[in-house]
């Protein structure tokens, strides 16, 4: 189903661009993700290998005869049971956007929760088209943040670190979404009132 462009996220007008090469970031995790080849090995090293993500695989497996809407909210629950840690103490840099693997290894930030949830999705059978990273101001907490907004039965449903249920964007007025991404396309925003 393609991506619900008559709601505009958190109330906001959506336009839509194809230039994906201005998310170096984003480029990467999607290319380390796909070129990964994690040797076999065990947990007792200090190296990421299959040992680490075989939990995550097994989940995935045990979720995908639910249905779609349990799927998210199973997936969301995965996810938000790693610990929250800033790039920084991670890996001494500002911001680093972590593959699922270097994330359920090493635990991370809030735009790894969101991208982990994104491929754990992807593996499920979602779409791109039905799936965005959003980086967003929290005016609440006045911090940059991220959570993935998933395109389902005519809503769009957030999935965020920061709370454990998934809701539907029309219920947070808290958040400014400032552009988003997936595999295809991203979006910068506007209010609406603006159109």
């Amino acid at each position: 189903m393609p991506w619900c462009s008559y709601a505009g996220l958190f109330g906001y007008k959506e336009n839509t661009r194809n230039n994906l090469g201005i998310f170096p970031q984003w480029l990467s995790v999607i290319e380390r993700h796909i070129k990964e080849n994690v040797p076999e090995g065990n947990c007792a090293t200090r190296a990421i290998d299959t040992c680490h993500v075989a939990n995550w695989y097994r989940f995935l497996e045990g979720v995908r005869g639910l249905s779609r809407y349990e799927q998210i909210i199973k997936v969301n629950d995965f996810a938000n049971k790693q610990k929250y840690i800033l790039d920084i103490e991670n890996y001494g840099l500002e911001d680093y956007w972590a593959t699922p693997k270097e994330f359920l290894y090493n635990n991370g930030d809030c735009e790894d929760y969101a991208i982990t949830k994104m491929m754990s999705l992807k593996e499920l059978g979602f779409s791109e088209e039905e799936m965005k990273l959003v980086i967003l101001q929290d005016t609440n907490l006045r911090i940059p943040h991220a959570v993935l907004a998933v395109n389902y039965n005519d809503d769009t449903l957030i999935m965020d670190n920061q709370i454990n249920e998934v809701i539907s964007h029309r219920h947070i007025v808290h958040y400014v979404p400032i552009y988003s991404v997936n595999q295809k396309s991203w979006w910068m925003y506007l209010p609406e009132e603006m159109k």
